[in-house]
């Protein structure tokens, strides 16, 4: 079973060689480039992203800690009130109408709603509002303050408690709500209940019972309040053109105080807040950072639930920026990538494909030259081609062959000539000595082709092999040029370095099969079964790809004397020879071991397979050179070769073959000494 094959159709390498060009050139710039603007792209996207979030975040703080800030002065002022001289005196007037004026003198200063001075009962005994004649004591702000401890917190007042301490504070905390699109449905038509600043600080009054000193600010409505959360937020030019930021602050999911605006500078008072945003913050008491709808537009937001004195969450702080100048100005940057590459394609890929067809049209000239050579024309010729690089060098040097082919052709074909005459002449003479002659002259003939195709395919292989190392050192200098960017290219490169190598193994296979003395090489003792196990890794990929179970036999201990990289190449032909056998899979077994032969010792190689096999008759030619039973690849000069290279080291090659039942190649070595 011969490892050669004829040439494959002429036109086939040009249109291999154009769509790997071709691929060459505009893959890195119409897919890999692409790509990796992709990849860019999506991870900047997040990344632009991620930043809102956290400026929209980093807003949000600051607005908790201003919060945070009010709750600590108002309860440093009330503190301070409680433990002040002009307070001590007033309680020690002991009249109730110099408390009242204290406390509304005081209000008026810090800015309070009320100001109440309530005994451990529950009564006010002064307050800053008439009509205030009782207060609830089950506040735990309140609570606290008559147990002698301090506190500060947000709470809830119903409409019926303000409208006790002040009916204005009352009418000033309802607030109607707005319909609002993807809010909770509701059948509430107001929100009358106050978002108090609720702060109480324990006093002794004049008859020496414990009080408290209570005092609070009404959230609701309080503009003051938002407008300066949303001043320190959002300072002038913090945001780009376009875009602005808002503040809110929710009375459960009503908006009691905001700086959204609903139409002609109206503040969005009494809209509601998005039942999935409701869900989150006041339902599960997480933070929101996300884009939202809030109220007519899609904003960046961050809401924080507000916790009261009970521990209950009661109100929602809302900080957020219009998201619609950051959108733009993302697509606008994407756009601007998008030309910009296009841009890029437009002016490279052309200029790529230049290059390309600089290199298949002269190969395609030349596949067309062999073509015609090969149907008779052998005055056929590449001619001139417009490159002074490596393929053109080979262009000439094709011609060059071809007209030293056409030489040798007409000289054979006058020889031819000349002996017929002379045959013809004696023909008359003697019958017998014409056959003889005629056998003679026949042998003579393909002797001369014979040394002529020698000579020539010694010439070939030498030309053939300049180019190539040319080839190879400015790929490897194309590699280093490249550097990292190698990485995008490297199943072409890879494809390169193996179509080269395989020019390179058939005219090193030519040059042995021509001038086997010279490629004898370096013999040393080794064992076989090493040069097999070395030998599978090259063809394992034909193995997997064929499904074909390989089984392993190695018995032989003695060790044999030749070049192993010749008898690697024996191995790999036959292995390789066995995986074409086997197109539907089958079974690859290689064994060795000790074994004699006309009584020397040696080693017994075997490579057997469960292909289709061979018939006799062509078990007889299998190593003969040219010889060959495919019919697309291969050069027919594996098995003689390899024959060549075992019968010079004194051993023997021998072949055992059944149509349907598969080969048996067997290698005898002798040992060595």
């Amino acid at each position: 079973m011969s490892d050669t094959h004829p040439l494959p159709p002429s036109g086939a390498p040009g249109r291999s060689v154009r769509f790997r060009l071709l691929a060459i050139a505009l893959l890195p710039t119409l897919v890999i480039l692409p790509l990796l603007l992709g990849v860019t792209v999506a991870r900047w996207n997040s990344k632009f992203d991620a930043t809102l979030i956290s400026k929209v975040n980093g807003d949000l703080t600051i607005a908790h800690q201003y919060l945070a800030r009010i709750l600590e002065h108002t309860g440093d002022e009330m503190g301070a009130l409680g433990a002040s001289a002009r307070f001590r005196d007033a309680v020690a007037g002991g009249t109730s109408s110099n408390m009242s004026a204290f406390l509304e003198d005081s209000r008026r200063r810090l800015a309070f709603d009320f100001l109440l001075l309530v005994a451990s009962d529950g009564t006010v005994a002064a307050g800053t509002h008439e009509g205030t004649g009782k207060f609830s004591s089950g506040w735990p702000i309140v609570a606290g303050a008559l147990a002698g401890k301090a506190a500060t917190a947000i709470d809830i007042f119903t409409n019926e408690e303000l409208a006790a301490i002040d009916p204005a504070l009352a009418g000033r905390a309802s607030v109607e709500l707005v319909a609002t699109p993807n809010a909770v449905p509701t059948d509430r038509k107001a929100e009358t209940r106050g978002m108090v600043v609720h702060s109480a600080s324990p006093v002794t009054l004049g008859d020496g019972r414990r009080g408290a000193l209570v005092g609070g600010i009404v959230l609701n409505q309080n503009l003051v309040f938002i407008d300066t959360i949303n001043d320190l937020v959002y300072r002038e030019a913090s945001l780009p053109e376009g875009s602005k930021g808002t503040a809110t602050l929710f009375l459960d999911d009503v908006r009691i105080s905001t700086n959204v605006r609903l139409f002609e500078d109206r503040r969005a008072i009494g809209t509601r807040v998005s039942a999935a945003v409701r869900q989150a913050v006041l339902g599960e008491g997480r933070t929101w950072l996300d884009s939202a709808f809030v109220v007519n537009d899609w904003y960046i937001s961050a809401y924080e639930p507000i916790v009261d004195s009970h521990g209950e969450r009661v109100g929602m702080l809302y900080v957020g920026f219009l998201e619609a100048p950051f959108t733009a100005a993302k697509y606008q940057t994407l756009i601007a990538i998008a030309l910009a590459f296009l841009a890029i394609a437009a002016v490279s890929v052309p200029i790529f494909l230049r290059w390309a067809r600089a290199i298949f049209m002269p190969l395609e000239r030349m596949t067309g030259t062999i073509a015609k050579v090969e149907a008779g024309d052998l005055g056929a010729r590449t001619g001139s081609v417009q490159t002074s690089d490596e393929i053109g060098r080979v262009a000439f040097h094709l011609d060059h062959l071809l007209d030293q082919l056409q030489d040798r052709d007409r000289e054979l074909r006058e020889w031819n000539e000349e002996l017929n005459m002379r045959v013809e002449e004696r023909t008359r003479e003697l019958q017998l000595a014409n056959r003889q002659l005629e056998a003679t002259t026949k042998q003579l003939i393909m002797s001369e082709k014979l040394a002529a195709i020698g000579e020539i395919t010694a010439g070939v292989a030498h030309e053939i092999n300049n180019p190539i190392a040319v080839m190879q050192g400015n790929l490897e200098v194309v590699r280093g040029v490249m550097g990292d960017r190698a990485d995008a290219a490297r199943t072409e490169f890879r494809l390169l370095d193996e179509q080269i190598q395989r020019i390179s193994q058939i005219v090193t296979k030519l040059l042995q099969f021509a001038k086997p003395e010279e490629y004898a090489g370096y013999v040393e003792r080794h064992a076989p079964r090493e040069v097999v196990s070395d030998s599978l890794p090259l063809v394992q990929h034909l193995l997997n790809k064929a499904s074909i179970e390989v089984k392993r036999h190695d018995a032989a201990r003695r060790l044999v004397l030749m070049n192993r990289t010749e008898l690697q190449q024996v191995v790999i032909n036959l292995i390789v020879n066995a995986i074409h056998a086997m197109p539907d899979g089958g079974r690859l077994t290689l064994s060795s071991r000790d074994a004699e032969l006309d009584g020397r010792p040696g080693v017994l190689v075997e490579v057997e397979d469960t292909g289709v096999g061979m018939a006799p008759e062509i078990v007889q030619k299998v190593f003969d050179p040219f010889f060959t039973t495919k019919r697309r690849e291969g050069t027919g000069l594996g098995l003689s070769i390899s024959q060549t290279l075992v019968t010079r080291q004194g051993g023997k090659i021998s072949v055992e073959s059944e149509p349907g039942r598969g080969t048996t190649f067997r290698i005898w070595l002798p040992e060595a000494a």
